[in-house]
């Protein structure tokens, strides 16, 4: 009960700041107050739903309330609920890119209650997983129903969540520590990480010819605010979602497969590698070179903690520094 509690004070207080940001957006964005008003209940829902993967107590008591295929069912009824929000709310309701929502999410909500976790399984659901995320399908979907309001992110959020929920829930996998808190030791060991990647990052920059030196031009105070608020956006959405797909799940498995842990570190960061051509501009090849260099220390990362929390923080570190000090 303690830790459901933890679970609903956050869920408040994320719901306080939300409100507060959208306001604040809106007011610098020159955005309607009804647009705003509209898009708001979509976010609150999502991120109740989202914060699911960061509280384990959370998870476990959503493991309790039924058999795999009921569980697969709320799954995604919840995968479509934010967008049935934002649509009628925003008056831009559309059927078919419901039954698009609704196609790719019964298949990822459905995958683990239906189909016993083979090695075949588990690729053919990472590759399902991939092409709609790196497809950009939720554009179209969600649509954009003011000038700077995307909507996408719903589904980016709602993607992230819902697969994350049915590999944990449905599938079943091995404790890699996910929460949102990295704890001290997990800090020191992806800052650790982050450092002896730093001069390697910097030397294979320079050879491929990936990005320059750019000095912020920020006031001291305001250019940490963009360090912290980008390291946990990052740390809680996109560090997340790479790092338990990647490391926590594709590095795993592979070095199971493979009967090697090592072999399983480069084969998985080799994929991490190719993820990232589809980045920007196809092919991005300088890119996926140094993801691919990176992959290898987020994954040493989590594999010195085994947690996944710890290669969160090495990849947050290291997108950190590249978006704010770097031209790519």
């Amino acid at each position: 009960m303690k830790r459901m509690r933890q679970f609903l004070t956050t869920l408040l207080v994320v719901w306080t700041a939300a409100s507060i940001a959208t306001y604040l957006y809106s007011q610098q964005q020159n955005i309607p107050s009804s647009i705003a008003l509209a898009v708001l209940p979509a976010f609150l829902v999502e991120f109740a739903f989202y914060l699911v993967i960061g509280f384990p107590a959370a998870r476990k008591a959503f493991d309790r309330l039924g058999s795999r295929p009921f569980r697969a069912s709320l799954l995604f009824a919840s995968a479509l609920l934010p967008y049935l929000i934002a649509g009628i709310t925003t008056h831009n309701f559309h059927i078919t890119a419901l039954l698009t929502l609704a196609a790719v999410s019964f298949a990822a909500a459905f995958w683990y209650a239906w189909i016993r976790p083979a090695p075949i399984v588990d690729i053919l659901f990472l590759a399902l997983l991939a092409a709609v995320y790196l497809g950009k399908i939720f554009d179209p979907i969600y649509g954009q129903p003011a000038a700077h309001v995307p909507l996408a992110i719903l589904g980016q959020l709602m993607w992230i969540r819902l697969n994350i929920m049915a590999v944990l829930s449905l599938r079943g996998i091995e404790e890699m520590h996910l929460s949102f808190v990295p704890t001290w030791r997990e800090l020191r060991i992806g800052a650790l990480f982050y450092l002896v990647f730093l001069p390697v990052a910097a030397a294979l920059a320079y050879l491929v010819h990936f990005a320059a030196f750019r000095a912020p031009e920020l006031i001291w105070w305001k250019l940490a605010l963009l360090i912290v608020g980008s390291f946990l956006a990052w740390l809680w959405v996109v560090a997340l979602f790479e790092e338990f797909f990647f490391r926590g799940f594709l590095l795993v498995m592979m070095g199971r497969w493979m009967k090697h842990e090592t072999a399983g570190l480069i084969a998985s960061s080799i994929v991490f590698g190719l993820a990232h051509l589809f980045f920007r501009k196809f092919p991005n090849w300088r890119l996926a070179v140094v993801a691919a260099v990176a992959g290898i220390f987020y994954g040493l990362a989590f594999l010195r903690a085994r947690s996944v929390r710890a290669g969160m923080v090495t990849h947050a570190l290291v997108v950190v520094t590249w978006r704010v000090f770097f031209n790519a």
